[in-house]
């Protein structure tokens, strides 16, 4: 999946596969996840968020999704 660079305290890259609803995450710790049934517009909204992270943790980690840790 290709990802984009962010400017995130957290966050450095954040790639979204529109097929699959796929959203993966790279962190700049190295962690890497991939968010299941993403919609597309939250994906958007995430990009376009002031705080990358925060959006990230109020919409996203802490809503229900399924997460994967890619190794």
């Amino acid at each position: 999946m290709n990802r984009r660079r962010v400017v995130s305290s957290n966050v450095a890259e954040v790639g979204y596969d529109p097929t699959t609803k796929t959203l993966e995450v790279a962190f700049l710790n190295g962690g890497v996840y991939q968010y299941l049934d993403i919609p597309g517009p939250l994906y958007h909204e995430l990009i376009a968020a002031p705080s990358i992270g925060s959006y990230l943790n109020a919409h996203i980690k802490n809503a229900g999704y399924t997460v994967l840790k890619v190794d």
